[in-house]
């Protein structure tokens, strides 16, 4: 399966919204990732609602939204009413995940479960059969532009081997320093799906930095375009 990849909108220059989605319209991006903050679970505020709707008029391709908030149950069906088709939430910020997780499917949505980098995979082992995506935080969240935790690598490992165990079906997602250096170990280590903003948005060339980390799946490395 080619790598999924989910440009994430925090890093676009939101002085030309419409023109940043209609790079990623125009791009082999396959989803556009949504990063809600309230202050509260994460020390930053971004967007909400109004922002997400706008973008789902516009935006052609899969909107992967991820709550970064506390109780995100209670946006569960405001959240579908925007069409999105992934609604990412917190296992630390959902004391009844497996309700959460079975309303995000009700509400016909895809449900995702995002772990913070000190929390271990082995907290899913009871859920992982009913979720359609993991995403594993490479960065503490709250803010773009960080570097990136080494541990990710073996994490996501230790994630993609539970999979297998249990022969469950879920993807396993990336998010916070993905970037030409880390992507292809990434991707070797086991992971589905690349979140990427500030070296995705503030590239000279955004369409082709995307089509990098498309293809690379298929080569094992990041290659330069070919003029």
């Amino acid at each position: 399966m080619a790598t999924i990849i989910s440009p994430s909108l925090l890093a676009a220059d939101f002085t030309n919204l419409r023109g940043e989605v209609d790079m990623i319209n125009k791009s082999e991006a396959d989803w556009l990732h949504m990063d809600v903050m309230d202050g509260m679970f994460v020390p930053n505020i971004s967007f909400g609602f109004p922002v997400i709707d706008a973008v789902a008029k516009i935006c052609k391709k899969p909107l992967d939204v991820h709550f970064m908030i506390e109780q995100p149950e209670r946006y569960i069906e405001r959240t579908a009413k925007t069409g999105a088709m992934m609604m990412n939430v917190h296992y630390e910020a959902c004391v009844h995940l497996h309700r959460a997780v079975q309303q995000i499917h009700d509400a016909g949505m895809k449900a995702g479960v995002t772990l913070n980098p000190s929390t271990p995979v082995s907290v899913l082992e009871d859920i992982l059969g009913d979720v359609d995506m993991v995403l594993l935080m490479s960065v503490n969240p709250g803010f773009g532009g960080q570097k990136f935790i080494e541990n990710t690598i073996e994490k996501v490992g230790r994630l993609r081997e539970m999979i297998s165990r249990k022969n469950a079906s879920a993807l396993i997602e990336i998010d916070g320093g993905v970037q030409a250096e880390t992507a292809p170990r990434l991707v070797k280590a086991g992971a589905d799906v690349l979140v990427s903003g500030s070296y995705v948005f503030k590239a000279a060339d955004p369409i082709a930095t995307i089509s990098e980390l498309k293809r690379l799946k298929n080569v094992g490395k990041i290659e330069k375009l070919k003029n």
